[in-house]
Order: C-alpha cells, then structure tokens, then sequence
C-alpha cells in the first residue's frame, strides 16, 4: 500500500516512519517550518529517526500524487487552508484520513465538514483519533484507537489495512459523536491540568465521569449517538490526555494555573471556544467547557471558578 502523510510533526513523523515498515510512505511537511527543516537536515526529531525508505518532501503535488490514501496530521485550525491549497491539484477519488482532533473555532464545523466544504472534488475523509502518545508508540506500548467515517467501506478498508499489534483499530459508526467526542476530550484535559494546578487532583475522576456526561448530551443534540461518548474517541482517551505527563493539554492546564508559560500546541485551547458556540446553538448546558473558557478568556480566577463547578446545584446524575 502505498501512503502519504501531510504534516511532519510529532504524530505525523511517527505514522510515517512506522506505516513505512510495511508500506511506501511519503512524508510532506512545509519547507518554512522547524519540524520539516530539521527532518530535512538530520533525518530524525526527539522521537525517531526517519528509515532509509522514507521519502522526505516539500512538493504537495508529488505528495498527493504519490499516493490515492493521504493522511493528513495538522493543526485543526489549519486544515481550512491546507484544504484549499490540496483542492487545487486532481485527488478526485483519493481518501483523506485526518488524524487530529478538534473543532473549526470561526465556524462550528467538524474537520470532515471543513474538508468537504473546502474540496470540490469526489473525495472520501476519515478520521482516526483515539488514545495514545507518540512516547509511547515509539517505545512499543500498545493501544487502541477508532477509525470512523460517513461511508463505512472507507472505515473498513482503512482499519483492515492500517490496523496492527501496536495501534489496534475499531470502527467507528458514529462520525458526528467521534469527532466532537475526539475533539472535546482535549478541553476536558485542560480542566484536568486546572485541578492538578490547584492541587486538586482527587477531583479528576468526577471530572471524568461528569466531562464524558456533558459531551453525550451535546453529541445527542447535534444528531450523534451519545454512546460515543463514552468510547475511544472520548472517554477511552482520557487516561492519555487527563493523567499523562505527555499530554500538551492538561500540562497547558497546569501551567496556565500555575502562572508558567507553555509553549506546545494544546488544541482543547481553541476548541473550547467552537464548543461553547456548538452548545449556545444546540441549546446544551456545558459547564466545564464554559468553565474553561471562562479561565481561558474572559478573565475569571481559576479557583474560584473550579469552586463554582463543583458546587453546582444538586441534580440526578444523568439527568437529559
């Protein structure tokens, strides 16, 4: 099989590099920015070191044109352009796979909708999320992950090729409740770096079940099973992204508690923002992505604020 991966940086150099054992693999990345230039330069990052049959671009067409599935690893605030730019050349017919998480902050719209919207071309798009950092791949640890997409023959044949011992893939049936799932998961990571920069850390399993509680409500409202909720994209995800010292978000959390800067992406902080719009749109109540918010931007003083979430009014706990 041959694979194009868009987007050199932590996960995507990692796909490649793996994918490239068994696969032909073409790595593009942006020829301005660090991660392609140092790849460029010495053939390997902080996490691997690119094999020998990697191919190494900056040239989008021959990234697209080498191959019909593309995944895509970006920042999600950056597809729309990077969408418009691969529109311009013939994909008719190719498979994107989108292997980020989150939400278009200036729209509402979930990263399959901004491809769609954007590409004007007979194209299928997936999204593959779930837990599991790269640390951790890199050093043979397992786990598990959901391919999902709006025509389940795209899921199948992409699990069916892609799957492996050290990233399992499950198929997802749900593209609405995977992707706001995968999306809000970093948000609820960052109220986890809130807590463990108050010393509240104990507090993180109500933060758990109450977080994965709030996201089913908002995925049953846009028209999603809410027992995604509750699966790899969302609750599966979260031993990675509320408990792990490698997750960017609930360190960003941490930091923004704790005074520090911070200077790794953290998606959840620009999705909160498109899920506060979801919620005001969809008529559902989302305290902690409110909360976040709230600290993140309008200028509310954390503690006080995580006093306020958890001294909410008494009611039954799945209450609709």
């Amino acid at each position: 099989m041959k694979l194009t991966v868009l987007g050199c940086g932590r996960w995507g150099s990692f796909l490649a590099a793996y994918h490239s054992a068994r696969n032909e693999v073409l790595l593009w990345g942006r020829d301005t920015s660090r991660a392609y230039q140092q790849l460029a330069a010495q053939r390997k990052n902080e996490y691997l070191t690119l094999p020998e049959q990697l191919v190494l671009s900056s040239d989008l067409r021959q990234a697209l044109e080498w191959a019909d599935t593309v995944i895509i690893s970006i920042s999600a605030q950056q597809l729309r352009q990077l969408a418009g730019c691969i529109d311009q050349y013939p994909v008719e017919g190719k498979t994107f796979v989108l292997c980020m998480k989150g939400i278009e902050v200036e729209t509402g719209k979930r990263l399959t909708q901004v491809m769609e919207e954007c590409i004007h071309q007979p194209i299928s798009v997936a999204v593959w999320v779930g837990p599991g950092h790269v640390q951790d791949f890199s050093a043979g640890i397992p786990n598990c992950m959901v391919v999902d997409s709006a025509d389940p023959a795209v899921t199948d044949r992409i699990v069916e090729n892609l799957s492996s011992d050290l990233i399992r893939l499950y198929k997802g049936r749900d593209i609405i409740g995977t992707e706001v799932g995968a999306a809000a998961k970093n948000v609820i990571g960052i109220a986890a770096g809130f807590l463990d920069g108050a010393g509240l850390s104990s507090l993180k399993g109500s933060l758990m079940a109450r977080g994965a509680r709030e996201i089913a409500r908002l995925i049953h409202a846009m028209g999603g099973n809410e027992l995604s909720a509750y699966g790899l994209c969302h609750l599966g995800d979260y031993e990675a992204t509320l408990f792990s010292a490698h997750s960017h978000n609930r360190m960003f959390g941490e930091c923004f508690i704790k005074g520090k800067p911070y200077s790794q992406l953290a998606e959840g902080a620009s999705t909160v923002k498109a899920l506060i719009r979801l919620g005001e749109e969809y008529g559902v109540d989302l305290p902690i992505c409110r909360t976040v918010n709230d600290v993140l931007y309008h200028g509310c003083k954390p503690q006080q604020a995580l006093d306020l979430l958890f001294s909410r009014s008494v009611k039954g706990e799945f209450y609709l």
